[in-house]
């Protein structure tokens, strides 16, 4: 496959995320108040031979989209748990590529820490775009966690193997947390508080919410040109 679609193996693909790990900035703080944000969202078709990867960048303040891009194509690799990155990642890089503006943060539907490797898809946009980057995962890739107390804010740390790998928050009074992790440039905590800040009336982000609604009308128009 060559270096310029993505690693051909899955010793590659991990050979790459061991790489890379080490420029991940686990620390921090990044921006406490953003101008920005993006959400990254990616949707397969139901055949999984097509994907489309869309960007949506919010004003923080008042969260509405004021740039947004897609990007429709086939997956970049095969379909293997803990390297769904290199599925997704030249889709959601040529998304970015097309946007007018450059976010002050990306807010990725998955995970950063929290991955068997510590190395998820928010570490990865992050290192490869240099941006700030979290990860807000509607259900867990690994770890183990307490339940949170029941009202909107509350949170129990995710653990894996000793580690913290990020944090397990509720974003809705008695309604399913949501999984947050580091991607890169961010500390838990402020990554804590943008997924607060993104979450005025929904579980989910605002931004993840968006990007998720225009990768699935990608989608469609592509599967459906007519």
């Amino acid at each position: 496959m060559g270096d310029s679609v993505g690693p051909g193996s899955v010793a590659e693909a991990v050979a790459v995320q061991e790489q890379l790990r080490p420029l991940v900035d686990l620390v921090g703080p990044g921006p406490s108040a953003p101008e920005t944000v993006a959400g990254l969202d990616v949707a397969y078709s139901q055949g999984g031979d097509l994907l489309a990867a869309a960007v949506t960048v919010l004003d923080a303040r008042t969260l509405v989209v004021v740039d947004s891009a897609v990007s429709v194509g086939r997956p970049a690799f095969g379909y293997v748990p803990g390297l769904f990155a290199f599925r997704e990642l030249p889709a959601l890089l040529s998304a970015l590529d097309r946007l007018a503006t450059v976010p002050d943060l990306l807010v990725c539907d998955g995970h950063g820490l929290a991955h068997p490797r510590r190395f998820g898809l928010a570490c990865h946009l992050g290192v490869v775009t240099g941006l700030p980057a979290i990860g807000v995962g509607k259900t867990p890739l690994i770890g183990t966690w307490d339940p949170p107390a029941t009202e909107r804010g509350a949170w129990s740390p995710l653990r894996d193997g000793g580690d913290v790998v990020g944090r397990v928050l509720r974003t809705r009074d008695g309604v399913k947390p949501v999984f947050v992790s580091v991607g890169h440039r961010m500390s838990l905590e402020n990554a804590t508080a943008q997924v607060l800040a993104l979450t005025p009336r929904f579980r989910l982000p605002e931004s993840t919410r968006t990007a998720d609604r225009l990768c699935r009308d990608a989608l469609a128009r592509a599967e459906h040109p007519h």
